[in-house]
């Protein structure tokens, strides 16, 4: 399998410096160096290859071969149509439809994003595997990012965790929300009955959700929400929403009902991040999907 590779040139002023320094200040950890090391990766300097005790001079080309990157067993590739907004070396956005898992399971080995990128990949010459920088519940609808090389997911895992990448949601709720906007601030804890179910406790893990109304549709009295989180448990806003008294509409797992939507109405709309290679500002936007429109024009 084809390698992943990244070349710098050494400007004047990082000059003389050795190897292993210049790559830190490239986000390579020294974990990644090991990973080249010892898997299959390599690093050149001059087209020459070289240690990480290798100095460097102004000038001097600088390569970067990472280890190939290898499928799971777990996942097989599908020909499955993919809904593609963004796309470059080192990533690719997709919107995942409702009903669609993010990685096969138990449950649902088949008919996973994961397996549909995989199909992609292996169809355009791609050398990678499924590294998603983020993940969606099956029945949520929207925007999933996708790292193409674990370079890039490791770049962008420590984004995640500065807040760097920022996600906004937007969920059609029970009732009408007294207050134009909130924040939802209560621990998330795995329901001990069930493997699914998650439920608030202060047992649980800091989880914060931020929201504002957008509208409300009397005729069918729920409220449209924008979200923002601040941390990503497993069901979240699902949780949250629930948990102050209006749970998503579809929702049936945590107090809502089936009889306007078959499925949460839930859709990550929006997500945008620093390109960690570019330094640009890439935003993505997703439309509402039909169920969700079809909801929202009962007014």
């Amino acid at each position: 399998m084809n390698k992943f590779t990244f070349t710098w040139y050494v400007q004047n002023e990082e000059a003389p410096v050795l190897l292993r320094e210049y790559l830190k200040t490239k986000h390579i950890s020294k974990a990644a160096l090991t990973d080249i090391k010892f898997h299959g990766g390599a690093l050149f300097v001059n087209k020459k290859e070289v240690t990480v005790r290798t100095l460097l001079n102004e000038g001097d080309e600088v390569t970067v071969w990472f280890p190939p990157e290898i499928k799971s067993s777990s996942m097989e590739a599908e020909d499955i149509p993919l809904d593609i907004i963004y796309e470059d070396q080192h990533f690719v956005a997709v919107l995942k439809p409702a009903g669609m898992p993010t990685i096969p399971s138990l449950y649902q080995p088949n008919g996973s994003l994961a397996s549909a990128v995989l199909y992609y990949y292996q169809k355009n010459d791609i050398p990678s595997t499924f590294h998603a920088v983020n993940r969606l519940d099956k029945d949520t609808s929207g925007i999933v990012l996708i790292a193409k090389h674990r370079f890039a997911h490791s770049l962008m895992s420590k984004q995640q965790k500065e807040k760097v990448i920022k996600r906004e949601y937007i969920a059609f709720v029970h009732g009408e929300l007294k207050d134009e906007r909130g924040t939802v601030d209560r621990p998330i804890v795995r329901n001990p009955e069930s493997i699914i179910e998650r439920m608030v406790s202060e047992d649980g893990q800091p989880s914060i959700t931020h929201y504002e109304k957008i509208d409300f549709v009397p005729t069918l009295n729920f409220t449209v929400v924008s979200l923002r989180l601040e941390t990503g448990r497993t069901h979240q806003i699902r949780v949250h929403m629930a948990s102050i008294g209006h749970p998503l509409l579809g929702d049936d797992l945590y107090g809502g009902s089936l009889e306007m939507i078959e499925r949460q109405a839930l859709h990550s709309e929006k997500t945008s991040f620093i390109h960690p290679f570019t330094e640009e500002h890439i935003k993505l936007d997703a439309e509402l999907p039909q169920d969700m429109k079809n909801l929202w024009s009962h007014r």
